[in-house]
């Protein structure tokens, strides 16, 4: 197994592209923190799905800097070290800028943002002092694309690109890597409640006509966080079946 014995943490796991990023890495034996904000039960699934031995859920909203502070405490007193993590929590809150209220935009921003840098601070002493560590952060074609009613989520995924590359140079010296993935349309409950007509405008611009799967993702993630992603740093993988080709 890739993975055996490392401390994995994924923010969002309990459903979608977090859920299968932490099933895959604890399938390849690693041990994991599936956090959550609200989604209890759901999480509690995803650890008994991996095992209690194996995994445990942590309630922490990682806007909050406490929160994620006693998060990366009992991670520490759990299991005494943090090799991965996968920052995927995030929201959405679509509505056009003119009519985008300053909170519909703060709370996006806040969460998809500021979240990940939350996070990354928290964990970077730790993976100093062990000069390892492996941080991926989920962004979106938004970041690059754009779309119409979406200027908070865009500018959040973009200025998280721009965090990736920055800190990915400040942390190179210590043998940490920070990467990015932007998935595009990944099926999702988000998608299952888009209109059927919708639905088919969306997949006319993806060359490869289908959405994806969160396990695709999930791939790209096992990937950036083993040794066979040993000379990359500080980039983005576009997960998008072609559509910002």
């Amino acid at each position: 197994m890739q993975l055996k014995d490392k401390v994995a943490i994924v923010t969002g796991a309990s459903k979608g592209i977090g859920k299968a990023i932490a099933l895959l890495l604890a399938s390849q034996g690693a041990k994991i923190v599936v956090n959550f904000a609200t989604e209890k039960m759901l999480a509690e699934e995803v650890v008994k799905k991996i095992g209690h031995n194996q995994a445990l859920a942590f309630a922490a909203h990682v806007e909050k800097p406490d929160e994620v502070a006693s998060m990366i405490r009992e991670t520490l007193k759990h299991w005494g070290r943090i090799d991965i993590l996968i920052n995927n929590a995030g929201i959405i809150n679509d509505k056009f800028l003119m009519v985008m209220t300053d909170d519909e935009w703060q709370k996006v921003i806040d969460v998809n943002l500021t979240g990940v840098f939350n996070c990354c601070r928290a964990v970077a002493k730790q993976m100093v002092a062990q000069k390892s560590g492996k941080i991926v952060n989920i962004s979106s074609t938004a970041a690059v694309r754009g779309l119409l009613g979406q200027a908070n989520y865009a500018a959040s995924k973009a200025g998280l690109e721009g965090l990736t590359k920055a800190f990915a140079k400040e942390m190179s010296h210590y043998n940490i890597y920070i990467n990015s993935i932007a998935p595009g349309f990944i099926e999702s409950d988000r998608v299952a409640e888009l209109r059927e007509d919708i639905k088919r405008d969306y997949l006319r611009l993806i060359p490869m006509e289908r959405f994806g799967l969160p396990e695709e993702v999930a791939q790209v993630a096992l990937f950036l966080v083993t040794e066979a992603a040993s000379y990359i740093q500080g980039q983005t993988i576009m997960v998008d079946g072609g559509i910002t080709v």
